[in-house]
């Protein structure tokens, strides 16, 4: 009899759903006990995903909290946002573990998530259990936890850029200007005009300018650690690659540091945490060095001439940015090696 964690994955037909599926299946320490589709219940996983054939049950399952508080321990739910929201306390009042990739416990006040998501907020007192996964600044309260909010792609590359000179108190936290770029795969497996081979090949161009949902996400982050509220200039841009993210950070400090001392304070920040990868003075990371990994890598550069930071942080979006991240973030609430089921290099070329 498997002494594994049994594991559920709602959403199993969606990108992040197939990347923990991915991940999961080498887990040394879980099992994959029922993938869920709540539109291809019954078909095969593989008309959805060829690759998968003989890989995976054949078939997916229906979304039934019966079913799966019998089939498993904890449910990722690679949903929708709104879905979650609905379903998680559901789950967790079955007595399951819930790691959810939606945004739907992200933003602790209601009011901002209405707005930003333009859905109904989750119940208030799912919403202030839930903790905020950043693995690498909040793991401490992921572990022992029931209900873990995993962060979205873009905040994971900008919290992660920005949290140690925010920390310490060099950054003037009314300069931050974030210019990210990412990935098509960042807007789904659903079809839409936006995402259309001749829409978006040989083509680069913002959306959602000061109206992305992951802006708020941010500066609840930011402002937590700083002690004080912290508003950003936030702007996204779509680039015609499958994966990755690359945040360029723009922050002004309050008073001139060599680059020696600001990677030194990166790399005491990050001590003993394996996935963030400072580089040396004057390298610069690139998407394509993180592609298919849990890794966030980052490169900072200081300019004396204007006092201003420049922070280039990369991940892939689905793995750091989605279901690594969740994984990660199971290995916490275990009390399991963090980087368990996570540790391989990244694909190259």
């Amino acid at each position: 009899m498997s002494t594994k964690l049994r594991a559920a994955i709602i959403g199993a037909t969606g990108y992040g759903g197939v990347e923990l599926i991915r991940l999961l299946l080498t887990h040394p320490h879980v099992e994959i006990t029922s993938v869920i589709s709540s539109s291809n219940a019954g078909a095969p996983i593989a008309d959805s995903y060829p690759h998968l054939n003989q890989i995976v049950q054949d078939t997916l399952d229906a979304i039934d909290v019966g079913l799966i508080k019998d089939k498993a321990d904890v449910v990722f739910l690679a949903t929708p946002h709104g879905v979650a929201g609905e379903l998680a306390p559901k789950l967790l009042e079955a007595g399951l573990k819930v790691v959810d990739l939606s945004g739907d416990f992200r933003l602790k006040s209601g009011e901002v998530y209405e707005k930003w998501y333009k859905h109904k907020p989750a119940d208030p007192a799912y919403v202030a259990k839930a903790v905020y996964g950043l693995s690498e600044v909040f793991g401490e309260e992921v572990k022992g936890s029931e209900l873990i909010s995993n962060p979205g792609c873009f905040p994971t590359a900008t919290l992660l850029g920005l949290m140690p000179i925010v920390k310490k108190g060099w950054a003037e936290l009314g300069s931050i200007i974030v210019d990210a770029k990412s990935g098509v795969s960042g807007a789904g497996r659903g079809l839409g005009l936006g995402v259309h081979f001749s829409e978006i090949n040989e083509n680069f161009l913002a959306y959602k300018v000061n109206k992305h949902q992951h802006t708020p996400e941010i500066e609840q982050a930011l402002s937590r650690v700083a002690g004080e509220e912290v508003m950003i200039t936030f702007t996204t841009h779509l680039v015609p690659m499958t994966r990755g993210i690359l945040s360029t950070i723009y922050v002004n400090l309050k008073e001139k540091h060599t680059e020696d001392e600001l990677i030194k304070l990166y790399r005491h920040y990050y001590e003993g945490r394996q996935f963030v990868r400072i580089r040396d003075k004057g390298k610069w990371p690139a998407t394509k060095e993180v592609w298919g990994s849990n890794y966030c890598d980052i490169g900072i550069s200081f300019d004396e001439r204007t006092g201003r930071l420049t922070i280039i942080s990369v991940i892939d979006n689905i793995v750091k940015g989605a279901g690594g991240q969740a994984v990660q973030n199971l290995n916490l609430m275990m009390g399991w090696d963090e980087a368990a089921g996570l540790a391989f290099t990244p694909v190259y070329p």
